[in-house]
């Protein structure tokens, strides 16, 4: 792997005590192109602006796809990145159905670990901070006809990163706008899928709340996801969360969540099933609705105070030493190295 070092740093510009989440980026990059059927050797090199014509292919169809992770500071003072073997193969389910080239993953996971390595210093030391890993992959051919890409750019940028929602998360169950459809590309990470949803999101937003539970496309009858997070219920003694589908993202915390509610006493019962909205809604006026929570890369473990729907809105517990903030700290002390890291989660440097 070619490696071109920056001159001088730009950490000393850098607020790694309380950056605004994705706005600062570290010293360095990583690029590797895909021309003539195969992926070129990846390089290393300063971050910096990539040229392109207007013509570039992503702009005018939207071959365009991209991970997101975090490498942390650990207690002993080494690096760990989080199951990066995991967004390696996502990328690439999201590569088969955007109809674009595999990377291979284990350059993935190498190159992620030198990048890392060469920009440790960037990695904020603050509790409940990261170092979000960004990789990404477009069509960057230039021409407008209507036919895939013919080359493409695999890149990773890192962003020193603190907690994604500040504050109270209010969502209200959106059952106008819809965020994918079955057959479609709900379980992949493009582009679009995000690019879709901000309208449906501001219009929520402007009536108070933070982000939106997706339903259906078909009825919205069914609970799927919350903005850009997996979402769980509790009900009872019963962890709830919507099954995988081609329409729902398979997150990589919704899957360590769930391991890890199945190998410990938190909660008594996990299911992973179908979930309507008028359960949750008569959950919560029955009083049995105990906590509400979004599980995701940036969001990590993030509690919901309140469901609105059809004009009302159920406010939501969330304690401190409940459910949800037993399981953030259970994955914590993981990736933080104050706890057993049996599943091999951590890949450290």
């Amino acid at each position: 792997m070619k490696i071109t070092r920056i001159d001088k740093s730009r950490i000393d510009q850098a607020d790694l005590e309380n950056p605004v989440f994705g706005t600062q980026f570290s010293d360095h990059m990583l690029v590797c192109k895909y021309k003539n059927g195969k992926w070129e050797e990846p390089e290393i090199k300063p971050y910096g602006p990539m040229s392109f014509t207007p013509a570039l292919h992503t702009l005018h169809y939207g071959q365009a796809l991209f991970e997101g992770q975090k490498a942390y500071y650990m207690s002993d003072g080494t690096i760990g990145i989080f199951r990066p073997e995991m967004n390696a193969k996502r990328l690439n389910h999201s590569a088969k159905r955007m109809f674009m080239p595999e990377f291979p993953e284990d350059l993935f996971v190498d190159g992620l670990k030198q990048l890392v390595e060469i920009d440790r210093a960037w990695v904020p030391k603050k509790e409940g901070y990261s170092l979000y890993l960004r990789p990404f992959m477009f069509g960057s051919s230039e021409f407008v006809a209507a036919r895939p890409s013919e080359e493409y750019i695999f890149c990773v940028v890192m962003s020193p990163v603190g907690p994604y929602y500040a504050g109270e998360v209010k969502v209200k169950v959106e059952e106008t706008y819809t965020r994918s459809a079955s057959g479609g590309v709900g379980s992949t990470k493009c582009a679009g899928n995000y690019g879709g949803a901000f309208f449906a999101t501001d219009q929520a937003r402007k009536e108070g709340y933070t982000q939106v539970i997706w339903t259906d496309h078909k009825n919205h009858e069914l609970i799927e996801e919350s903005g850009t997070m997996n979402v769980g219920f509790v009900i009872g003694d019963t962890f709830i969360t919507p099954p995988l589908s081609d329409r729902i993202l398979a997150g990589i915390t919704r899957d360590s969540i769930l391991t890890l509610l199945r190998d410990t006493d938190i909660v008594k019962n996990v299911e992973e099933r179908p979930i309507k909205v008028e359960e949750v809604i008569a959950a919560a006026e029955a009083g049995t609705l105990k906590e509400v929570f979004g599980m995701g890369t940036a969001a990590v473990v993030s509690q919901i105070s309140t469901i609105g729907f059809r004009g009302t809105d159920y406010k939501i517990e969330t304690p401190k030493d409940g459910y949800a903030m037993k399981i953030k700290k259970a994955l914590t002390a993981i990736r933080m190295g104050d706890a057993d890291d049996k599943y091999n989660w951590m890949v450290r440097l």
